[in-house]
């Protein structure tokens, strides 16, 4: 070994034993003991329970506050905290329900690491707004997260769940799976790509999420990919606040924020408008076909980039002037600037029984509710392009669908007329719904042939309506702003609105109802806000 070698030696041996002076002062601190309980079936050997012998005893001799105990899988322990697999290691078991199936190497020592100080602290470290979320969770949760030694997105994933343990270990129970150690687990959870995090055995993560992320999917028991920052602020000042979280209102955010004007978006539902409860969007320039949710969770990431959006939040008043005041159901905005893009919502029927059978057998979204019909009998009504989506989009998740249409032709476009043709999608033709009927749920249509006259009645499961949109002008109406014939919100041609510093953009403008024309609309309406705040039309006027 040459001198340079030796240096280089020394210097690794000296950082390793100051690492690990560090871990000892550490574990020092911590004001728990940690106890370990590992359970192996006699008489089989496997380099996953030897590595976890070894990784114990290594940690183990740097604190006493670590224990260690071994049991066969015939022990009375192994009966009294349900443990029936091979090479499982129980962490804390008095205080925690947290076990890992496997063996903690390769990059999930450094999750091992993380969970020992944190068991030991008995402190999660969550976030303010992570406790909020978890907060929110009433009732008892089982976490599966499946890793892999040789995954270095992992242990970021399990850290995430062994914190949600620590906070709420009366309701939150964690099992860490070692997909190499179990492959049948990974068979029946079909985890072969990890990190993958289940939820009552409900999948709620592939691949690693932030902290916030995570604990809302397991909240809402599905896959988030966004995270909402929520707000105490009384009163929020800006110069632009938007109305509507859909493509328009976000596109918005996203041009004025980059003009320098402080803007925060305000959404009482969900993100996204229609958009996201559309089945497949094939049409929006860059994707060939994409998920409707999936655009919406891609436009919300960026918007959130650059701008504040307070969602679930509702606008109970507003009063026009300089400044303008708003009121939510939350809290107050002023503002210089007002931008309505409140959208439009589906158009209903009007029929006995629509309402009181209104997700009960009634709905207005096949993406959200369609799974719930499969293999049942529903009807799809209404004869354009998005009709004619949802019917197909039931069909192939297994739905038996049939479309009912007013008229002898369909509006929607001839490539999707077509498919309803090439999988014989039965229409009933110039018929029209008189009433919904059924007790607790849908289960018979009264129909009217308006060529015949002709009534008759049809079992079914369920009805989905997709017969067009009512333009959310509630808000327009009550401040004073000018309307169309048709009921949008009237404009000058640069989104302007006749009251002074109040501006629309996208559907509840009317015109085309498609994403692109609204994005379109949103970055118009920016602009001429920016050229507005600088120099104010009605200033001129009134000069």
């Amino acid at each position: 070994m040459d001198g340079a070698a030796r240096m280089d030696a020394g210097d690794n041996n000296a950082m390793n034993q100051q690492f690990m002076a560090q871990l000892r002062a550490t574990f020092e601190q911590l004001p728990h003991d940690i106890t370990l309980y590992l359970f192996t079936q006699k008489g089989q050997v496997d380099p996953f329970t030897d590595t976890t012998r070894q990784v114990v005893r290594a940690f183990r001799q740097l604190s006493p506050r670590i224990s260690f105990r071994e049991y066969s899988l015939d022990h009375a322990k192994a009966t009294e905290w349900k443990v029936d697999r091979h090479s499982t290691l129980l962490i804390s078991p008095e205080r925690y329900n947290i076990r890992w199936i496997g063996a903690p190497m390769g990059e999930e020592g450094r999750t091992f690491l993380e969970l020992l100080i944190l068991v030991g602290l008995g402190q999660s470290g969550l976030s303010d707004q992570s406790l909020r979320v978890i907060d929110r969770i009433a009732d008892p949760t089982n976490i599966k997260v499946f890793v892999s030694p040789t995954c270095p997105y992992c242990p970021q994933q399990a850290v995430n769940a062994i914190k949600a343990v620590v906070e709420k270990p009366e309701l939150i129970s964690l099992e860490i799976i070692d997909i190499q150690c179990n492959p049948d687990l990974a068979d029946q959870y079909q985890a072969h790509s990890v990190p993958q995090t289940f939820a009552n055995d409900i999948l709620v993560g592939q691949g690693a999420q932030t902290e916030e992320v995570f604990l809302t999917s397991v909240h809402k028991m599905e896959p988030q990919t966004i995270f909402i920052p929520e707000s105490d602020a009384e009163q929020v000042d800006v110069d632009v606040l938007i109305v509507g979280g859909g493509p328009a209102g976000l596109t918005a955010g996203i041009y004025t924020e980059r003009s320098g004007l402080r803007t925060a978006v305000v959404e009482r539902g969900a993100l996204g408008g229609q958009v996201a409860t559309t089945p497949v969007v094939e049409n929006y320039p860059g994707f060939t076909s994409v998920g409707g949710k999936t655009l919406v969770d891609i436009m919300v990431n960026h918007a959130l980039q650059y701008v504040q959006i307070f969602q679930g939040e509702e606008v109970v008043k507003v009063e026009t002037g300089e400044p303008i005041i708003v009121q939510t159901s939350r809290r107050k905005f002023t503002t210089r600037s007002l931008l309505l893009a409140t959208g439009a919502s589906h158009r209903k029927l009007g029929v006995p029984g629509e309402s009181r059978l209104s997700g009960r057998g009634v709905s207005y979204c096949s993406t959200c509710d369609g799974p719930l019909f499969k293999g049942k009998k529903v009807v799809m009504i209404g004869g354009g392009n998005s009709a004619v989506t949802e019917a197909l989009h039931l069909f192939h998740i297994g739905v038996d669908v049939t479309l009912i249409h007013r008229r002898d032709k369909l509006r929607a476009q001839d490539f999707l007329a077509k498919q309803i043709a090439d999988n014989n999608i039965p229409v009933l033709w110039n018929t029209e719904v008189q009433e919904i009927r059924g007790q607790e749920r849908v289960n018979e249509l009264l129909l009217i042939n308006n060529g015949t006259g002709e009534t008759s009645t049809m079992p079914i499961d369920g009805v989905f309506l997709a017969i067009g949109y009512e333009p959310s002008v509630k808000l327009a109406r009550e401040i004073g702003a000018a309307l169309t014939e048709d009921g949008y919100v009237k404009h000058d041609g640069k989104h302007r609105t006749n009251i002074p510093g109040v501006y629309s953009a996208g559907d509840v403008e009317g015109g085309y109802k498609q994403i692109v024309t609204a994005t379109g609309q949103g970055s118009e309406a920016a602009m001429t806000l920016f050229e507005d705040i600088i120099n104010p039309y009605w200033q001129k006027k009134s000069a």
